[in-house]
């Protein structure tokens, strides 16, 4: 009669991987990673876009304000209804920058007549920069701290200070 080997015939014990070690590495690598992150505060000015519509808008006794801007390679022109009217014109400073100052001054004297708008048309013909457009919605859309302060009343009739100029911008010409 043959026998079996002894080795054969007793069981090893299974062994069990570790896995304490390599769960300390991930954690301590995954908190590392998040340590030598850097968050970043992403800004984003909102825009509409135009809303293009086969039905006819509500009568308004009232002409709409229409504000547009229309930003040339040297100058912004400002008008306002429908037909539109200029109402000012801004040209290039000799630093080659728009004066953003004087069109803000001339927005909120609109504002502080039209308290109720809250929005602008720009459109873009020349060839601006990023920063050029941003600085243009900045002049458009904030009140400064050194702005004279703008009251307008609220549903139950109380004055509320406005925080805001013209803060719903649209952009016309987008795909030119």
């Amino acid at each position: 009669m043959l026998r079996v080997p002894t080795s054969r015939k007793r069981k090893k014990p299974e062994e069990k991987l570790n896995l304490v070690p390599i769960m300390d590495s991930v954690f301590i690598f995954i908190f590392f990673l998040l340590m030598s992150a850097s968050f970043l505060k992403i800004y984003e000015i909102g825009s509409d876009v135009p809303i293009v519509s086969d039905i006819e808008p509500e009568k308004n006794e009232k002409d709409p304000l229409a504000l547009t801007l229309v930003i040339e390679n040297n100058e912004i022109t400002l008008s306002r209804g429908v037909p539109s009217r200029t109402i000012q014109k801004f040209s290039r400073e000799p630093d080659g920058e728009f004066n953003y100052e004087s069109l803000h001054t001339v927005l909120v004297d609109l504002k502080k007549q039209h308290l109720n708008e809250d929005s602008i048309i720009l459109e873009p013909v020349g060839d601006l920069t990023y920063e050029e457009i941003v600085k243009i919605m900045d002049a458009v859309r904030m009140l400064y701290k050194t702005d004279e302060a703008i009251f307008k009343p609220n549903k139950e009739g109380i004055d509320e200070k406005i925080k805001e100029l013209f803060n719903r911008i649209i952009f016309s010409n987008l795909m030119s």
